[in-house]
């Protein structure tokens, strides 16, 4: 209990600090076009640093599955409230390059600053846990950082159709969270979430994020740099493109309309074409 007191503090700091940061730039820097790259930093750098701690509770705190899936929720609600447009997820970013509102300058700058924040977390999470502030950071300490097993716990071809199905679901439910009313929208997608890594957590941990996969899953030994490619990069972009496809072309030929609403963005708010 001490161990899961001073992870949610740490949590909550975690995100303190994001959003102090992410006010600060937008005060000092309101009318700068390259302000979005910054909150696309700080906001990634976030969800990266909450899901370092999450997974430090789940496979060296062993908190129970039921706290862990609740701790998951929450921490979604958490940074659906507080990205403030920040897609934080390459496939994301694709996807509004497919549909046309983000141009391939901005859309590449968005993935770029993903990805740098994505190794900053992953090099200053080891910094706060080495200052010992619960038994399960000292053990943590004691092992150096580092991930004792392969975060792939079945055949490759499996552990990738299971990134995949989780960039499936995920990218339609956010294509199609509209239909919610506005309030719930990010419940609903923190819901969506949450089942997704009940379902497919033992087996790849469900990440369906390739930036957060490079941060949490890739220092971790027992597969190779391909291995973990294929399976948290590969997977989500082809889970990706088969939602793109499946309802911003088939269904529409088929039905004569579309279904995917333009205005969203990948929290499922509303969103502006960038430049």
């Amino acid at each position: 209990m001490a161990d899961l007191t001073v992870s949610l503090s740490l949590l909550v700091g975690i995100v303190v600090f994001s959003e102090v940061a992410r006010r600060t730039a937008s005060y000092l820097f309101p009318n700068r076009t390259w302000i979005i790259y910054v909150l696309e930093f700080i906001s990634t750098f976030q969800l990266c640093a909450c899901t370092h701690e999450l997974k430090l509770l789940a496979e060296v705190g062993r908190v129970e599955p039921q706290i862990g899936l609740t701790l998951t929720y929450l921490i979604s609600v958490v940074h659906g409230l507080s990205f403030h447009g920040a897609i934080c997820n390459p496939t994301g970013a694709l996807e509004q390059l497919c549909r046309g509102t983000l141009t391939r300058r901005c859309a590449l700058a968005r993935i770029s600053c993903q990805l740098i924040a994505a190794v900053v977390a992953r090099l200053v999470m080891p910094r706060v846990w080495s200052l010992t502030l619960s038994d399960m950071h000292a053990q943590h300490t004691l092992m150096a950082f580092k991930c004792t097993n392969s975060p792939i716990n079945a055949p490759l071809l499996q552990a990738a159709a299971v990134e995949l199905s989780c960039a499936f679901v995920m990218h339609t439910a956010v294509s199609h969270v509209d239909k919610v009313e506005e309030k719930y929208r990010v419940h609903a997608i923190a819901a969506v979430i949450t089942t997704l890594v009940y379902a497919g957590g033992h087996l790849t941990g469900a990440v369906f994020n390739p930036a957060l996969a490079f941060s949490i899953q890739f220092p971790c030994p027992g597969n190779t740099f391909a291995d973990y490619s294929f399976v948290y990069w590969m997977g989500p972009i082809l889970g990706m493109t088969g939602s793109l496809l499946l309802f911003d072309k088939v269904i529409p030929a088929i039905s004569g309309k579309s279904t995917i609403p333009k205005h969203l963005n990948s929290n499922g708010l509303k969103k502006k074409k960038m430049k």
